[in-house]
């Protein structure tokens, strides 16, 4: 089992209709991806962050499938820029000594294959966690270009 876990809170600017539309697209992605056995999504309690979201999934082809669907590629994309900071992380029982690796080769998978992604995510004022992409560095600068 695979707990997928995003933390984060929206810039002052998101109106409330935003901010619920966004949590609706999370909501959906519950319902809607096969691959999610459970969900759940509402405050962050007694944390730095105001909402969360957490996705139950039965196994690494499970993690692909919902980081390919349709209803998640829209929550990104109505999502990610209202966010000011954000962070996303794992929780597993497997055994496997490698599967931090594999999560993370299922997102470079993906970042790699939608460079609009990508930017969205670069253009985060604050991201970190397994399935931020990795830092750049621009031919002119040594350090990378991704704040946190």
């Amino acid at each position: 089992m695979i707990y997928h876990h995003n933390r984060f809170t929206f810039k002052a600017t998101a109106t409330a209709r935003q901010r619920e539309e966004a949590l609706a697209s999370l909501r959906n992605q519950g319902e809607s991806i096969d691959a999610v056995a459970r969900y759940v999504v509402g405050r962050d309690i007694g944390g730095e962050f105001e909402y969360g979201a957490v996705f139950l999934l039965e196994d690494l082809d499970g993690y692909w499938e919902y980081l390919m669907a349709p209803s998640h590629a829209h929550t990104d994309r109505i999502g990610l820029p209202l966010l000011e900071s954000f962070v996303s992380y794992d929780t597993t029982d497997s055994d496997d000594p490698d599967i931090g690796r594999k999560i993370a080769d299922l997102h470079a998978r993906r970042y790699a294959g939608d460079p609009a992604l990508t930017k969205l995510v670069a253009d985060l004022p604050s991201y970190t966690g397994s399935s931020a992409p990795t830092p750049t560095v621009p031919d002119d600068a040594h350090q990378p270009t991704r704040r946190t």
